[in-house]
């Protein structure tokens, strides 16, 4: 097996750094000063293992959300897709979930960045689609895909207040909204 050049060892350096500064300091503080003192190079090397600023954004959106970026492929059923999105690891206030945010940030000045969430919330949103027809068979598609739908906006809006909201109870109540979204599905 061939090993990886140094140019692109440096570049998954360089994208481990950006995260690393997205959690710490947000998209705003993304510097490429501050990335390159972080991947421990100078900014000219940054620059021209990466490129510019903008270029290495995209990259690292694109790495971040490697598909499948919300829903790990291991998951393959809607228990275990519930169990994932409302557990302690997505729903927790973490570093990945800054990084998120950030994204999110810059996704409203970046068409580039926007279409790459875009495709991986919109591939979470498909799988749960399929996950939910294979639950309630009979709801139909349209149920299906508002039902799914339903399930990614709580999972993501619970980790969004969970970054100001600390109570306990906070996952629990979005899990019983989920479930009860889901248990209405069952009339049909």
């Amino acid at each position: 097996m061939a090993r990886p050049s140094v140019a692109d060892e440096r570049r998954e350096q360089i994208i481990a750094a950006t995260l690393q500064t997205m959690a710490q300091h947000g998209i705003s503080g993304t510097t490429l000063d501050r990335i390159a003192d972080t991947a421990g190079m100078s900014r000219g090397h940054v620059r021209h293992f990466v490129g510019n600023r903008d270029r290495l954004l995209l990259d690292t959106a694109r790495a971040f959300y490697a598909a499948p970026a919300v829903l790990p492929a291991e998951i393959d059923d809607l228990p275990a897709a519930l169990d994932y999105l409302f557990g302690d690891e997505f729903a927790s206030s973490s570093a990945d979930n800054a990084i998120v945010l950030a994204f999110v940030e810059l996704a409203r000045s970046s068409p580039d960045i926007a279409s790459v969430l875009a495709e991986a919330y919109g591939s979470a949103r498909e799988r749960l689609i399929e996950f939910i027809a294979a639950a309630h068979p009979g709801a139909g598609s349209l149920l299906h895909e508002v039902a799914a739908q339903g399930v990614l906006t709580t999972a993501l809006g619970n980790v969004f207040i969970g970054d100001f909201d600390r109570e306990p109870q906070r996952t629990e109540r979005s899990r019983a909204a989920v479930d009860a979204l889901l248990g209405a599905l069952e009339r049909h």
